[in-house]
């Protein structure tokens, strides 16, 4: 293994907006000596989802750099600039973008920045107090094997998300049976396919089904969309949005855990939701394929619990077993395709239990975060472990938004620098959260 000696300020583990923001800002602190590393190849931001027509939910505004310092090279604005699109965007009019668009962006400021490094696994993290106390980080390139040991005082968390599928769906095909972060790469197993089901009621399954419908009349397969809940529209007033400020982080964050618990759990509708745009698009497309005949051979099944699924004998479909939630009875559909838009977790990589006495742990084995987003440690060191992800229990609703992701390094960078680097507004937005 070969062994670094020298000691990085800070190193990232994970490359996603989260943690590619921070890298960007962290190019304008010479002083700071960072180090980002992804396991991946490239940047590429739920590539499974990069569907052509989608948008982003949050203003092009809240980019990788914007919302802390306009003036910086890797603004959004400069990536239209630099590719020379800037009267395209002028005309275009529109604060959302599309969603491959914000890809591109991204993987633009990777390209730019030489502290990420792509194609390095992080296999292990230890902390050591042999000298100065610091972190041991073991990365492995994923192409050659190679293993490398690198040293820092601090280390930041962006390890996102993973996709999550009910238990019965885990051991069936992965052709026929997926989760909707995969629909790209089987969109053509769908078009083959004489009855396709989505599984789901938030916006990754409305996009997938919003996709399926478009390209339905040209395929011919019957189309079922199954949600327990309905189709609730995402709640996007414009002081609703308020809600994705650090204003409200700072509320949340104060309250007790267990009214942190009810109130989180009371918030679908800010980000489980489906845009309006979208349902608007569903309709529109429902309407026009139902011209001339009156009908469509698509099934909108609401109230309806998926218990679970199983292969059918003939080994071409699968049977989907559910409960209607209201009247307590049972039916069964039959679909070839079955793609499950059944949500994601907070990914928290194995090694970090190797740490797990240096970190404060909840009665639900999740670890506790402070406020200034670093975790909990049992004891007094100097090194601290930023994190990005799976926060939504201490930081509530906004954890996974966008819109905070600059904010969130403005007060990881500050506490970095030991000085206040970038100014913290104290009032964000027009209400009131707190007495």
């Amino acid at each position: 293994m070969k062994e670094h000696k020298f000691m990085y300020d800070i190193i990232g583990v994970g490359i996603g907006p989260f943690n590619l923001s921070l890298a960007a800002l962290l190019e304008d602190q010479p002083e700071i000596n960072a180090l980002f590393f992804e396991q991946t190849e490239t940047f590429n931001w739920h590539p499974g989802m990069l569907i052509e027509g989608t948008v982003m939910q949050v203003p092009f505004i809240a980019d990788l750099v914007t919302m802390a310092d306009p003036k910086s090279k890797y603004t959004f604005l400069n990536y239209v600039n630099e590719h020379e699109r800037m009267y395209q965007f002028y005309f275009l009019q529109r604060l959302d973008i599309p969603r491959r668009e914000y890809n591109d962006y991204c993987q633009w400021v990777a390209n730019d920045i030489n502290s990420c490094k792509f194609g390095s696994k992080v296999e292990d993290i230890r902390h050591s107090e042999e000298g100065e106390d610091h972190y041991i980080i073991d990365i492995m390139n994923v192409e050659s094997g190679e293993q490398e040991r690198y040293r820092s005082k601090h280390i930041v968390m962006g390890t996102g998300s993973v996709p999550t599928m009910p238990q019965s769906f885990q051991d069936l095909p992965n052709e026929d049976v997926f989760h909707t972060a995969e629909f790209l790469s089987h969109q053509e197993r769908c078009r083959r396919a004489k009855s396709i089901s989505v599984i789901g009621s938030g916006q990754s399954a409305a996009e997938t089904f919003r996709e399926l419908l478009k390209e339905q009349c040209e395929f011919g397969y019957r189309l079922d969309w199954i949600t327990r809940s309905g189709f609730a529209s995402m709640e996007e007033s414009k002081l609703s949005l308020e809600h994705f400020s650090p204003d409200y982080v700072d509320y949340f964050y104060q309250l007790p855990q267990k009214q942190k618990e009810e109130v989180f759990a009371s918030q679908d509708l800010f980000y489980k939701g489906i845009s309006n745009h979208t349902i608007t698009d569903i309709y529109n497309l429902l309407y026009e394929n139902s011209i001339g005949t009156n009908e469509v051979n698509v099934s909108l099944r609401v109230l309806s619990e998926v218990e679970n699924i199983r292969r059918k004998e003939d080994g071409i479909s699968y049977e989907i077993n559910c409960l209607h939630t209201e009247k307590k009875e049972r039916f069964t559909l039959d679909s070839e395709v079955v793609i499950a838009a059944t949500g994601y977790k907070p990914y928290v990589p194995e090694f970090i239990h190797n740490l797990t006495s240096l970190l404060r742990w909840d009665e639900e084995g999740r670890y506790k975060v402070l406020g200034d987003y670093r975790l909990d440690k049992t004891k007094e060191t100097s090194n601290e472990i930023y994190v990005h992800s799976g926060i939504s229990h201490t930081h509530g609703v906004g954890s996974t938004n966008l819109g905070l992701a600059v904010h969130r390094n403005k007060v990881i960078i500050n506490h970095l620098m030991g000085r206040e680097i970038y100014k913290i507004p104290e009032k964000n937005v027009f209400q009131t959260f707190d007495v």
